[in-house]
């Protein structure tokens, strides 16, 4: 893979970690939202909470693909 590409690469992974950490922050939200209101949204509730780990670990690839590792 030549320079630039990488460096195109890279910078469609920082674009979508944007995107994910939004997605991640506005679930977190919603959570708490629906954590406060009435009781009854406990299937929705936890369906928020499933994606959000997904996204979390999603994150989490993606920043290590990002961020050498120094040990390597």
């Amino acid at each position: 893979m030549n320079a630039s590409s990488r460096m195109e690469t890279e910078e469609v992974l920082r674009v979508k970690l944007g995107v994910l950490r939004r997605e991640h922050a506005d679930l977190d939200a919603a959570i708490r939202a629906l954590q406060d209101g009435p009781p009854g949204e406990a299937f929705t509730l936890q369906r928020l909470k499933k994606r959000k780990l997904g996204l979390k670990d999603e994150i989490a690839r993606i920043e290590d693909r990002l961020i050498p590792d120094i040990l390597a």
